[in-house]
């Protein structure tokens, strides 16, 4: 299969550096803390927080905020109906992946013998659901008032036809090559996660997440305006605008 053409575009028209069209709404449901849902051309994914609230375990909260995360895929994300079930080992991995992200991202200490839950379900599954959870996920954060150390934004790069791919599809993303998924804290310019799919060179690896690096940076600059403009749409509802 050909995924990038003689004219340098792939298949869904987009070029090897280009992201897919990002997409997010906050507040979307009313007993949650803070909520949002987050797309990246296909794939939607939704985040609730609840919390901070009182720990079931508070000795291991003593010092600062636990971190709860469960992420689900609904049993109609993808093409072929999932069944439901017990919680799959790809489940359990990318619950720790995306916890351990939010756990460098989230000031815990502010937040001694408390309590921090975060949901994220794939409502539509297109490649790169891991970085859209995480994403929606410091959205819904942010829309609870959790106290942060920077923003987090995540994107995934490949590598294909020898040529380095920003944001994958599902159809890049099952081509076999190898892909590396990218979580950023972009004031301080930290990688705060790195997870590689298959082996690369050392002259490509540095490419691709170099490409990750740029497409998180872009992701960032996405939902700070977001965020700005919530929080413009909330001020504005309540009058502050007017003071």
């Amino acid at each position: 299969m050909e995924y990038v053409n003689p004219e340098g575009l792939r298949q869904d028209g987009r070029r090897p550096k280009e992201l897919r069209q990002l997409g997010c709404e906050l507040g979307v449901l009313a007993k949650a803390a803070g909520s949002a849902t987050f797309e990246m051309g296909n794939t939607k994914v939704l985040a609730a927080v609840y919390g901070p609230h009182e720990a079931s375990n508070r000795s291991a909260a003593a010092s600062g905020a636990t971190v709860h995360c469960d992420y689900a895929m609904a049993p109609f994300s993808t093409g072929e109906r999932r069944k439901q079930g017990r919680t799959d080992r790809r489940s359990t991995e990318i619950s720790a992946v995306i916890r351990n992200t939010l756990e460098q991202t989230i000031i815990t200490e502010l937040l001694p013998n408390s309590q921090i839950d975060i949901h994220v379900q794939v409502l539509q599954a297109d490649g790169g659901t891991r970085c859209a959870c995480i994403n929606a996920a410091l959205l819904a954060l942010a829309e609870a008032g959790i106290p942060l150390r920077d923003m987090v934004a995540a994107c995934a790069a490949g590598y294909l036809d020898e040529t380095a791919l920003l944001d994958l599809n599902y159809i890049e993303d099952s081509g076999g090559g190898p892909d590396i998924s990218v979580a950023l804290h972009p004031q301080f310019d930290r990688v705060v996660l790195l997870q590689m799919d298959n082996r690369l060179p050392l002259e490509t690896f540095e490419t691709v997440v170099e490409l990750a690096i740029k497409g998180c940076k872009a992701v960032a600059s996405y939902m700070r305006g977001q965020l700005l403009e919530h929080t413009r749409m909330l001020a504005s509802a309540r009058g502050f605008d007017k003071l």
